[in-house]
């Protein structure tokens, strides 16, 4: 998976303000627009809302993966957030949500939305990725991890 293409330091959010999930999704969608100007922000974020709203994307262990498609994006461009408060996010397990990898797709791209999320997941799951994540002090740290992980 090439997530030097999806992610890029400039949409990594290593203190995100937000406490509340739908002003998350907006905070996440900014800092993808400001590493993707043609974004449609308000169509992003429609398509983000109603994903979320068919089921929690709060997956595990304080992890949430919000994602979306978008007829402005070509491929698939993303952004990480990393809240040190925590944010209430419904999640599976009830817990609130300190890491977020937003996702957003093309329109009609449903292969390779699916295969991004299959990778995050398994990349998710691995300890060090986390205490490596945990541990970056930069954004560009963050977008070195996601991308020496392939």
């Amino acid at each position: 998976m090439n997530f030097n293409k999806i992610f890029s330091p400039k949409s990594v959010i290593l203190d995100l303000q937000s406490e509340e999930k739908d002003k998350l999704f907006e905070e996440l969608v900014q800092a993808i627009h400001a590493a993707n100007p043609n974004l449609d922000c308000e169509e992003v974020l429609a398509s983000v809302r109603e994903r979320e709203s068919k089921m929690t994307t709060g997956i595990m262990h304080s992890i949430g993966v919000p994602h979306g498609n978008s007829k402005s994006v070509k491929g698939c461009v993303g952004a990480v957030g990393i809240s040190r408060k925590g944010i209430d996010y419904e999640s599976l397990d009830g817990q609130p949500v300190h890491y977020v990898f937003m996702l957003i797709c093309g329109q009609g791209e449903d292969e390779l939305h699916l295969e991004v999320l299959k990778e995050l997941a398994v990349l998710l799951q691995d300890k060090k990725f986390m205490e490596d994540l945990d541990n970056a002090k930069e954004p560009q740290k963050v977008y070195d991890l996601l991308c020496s992980s392939e």
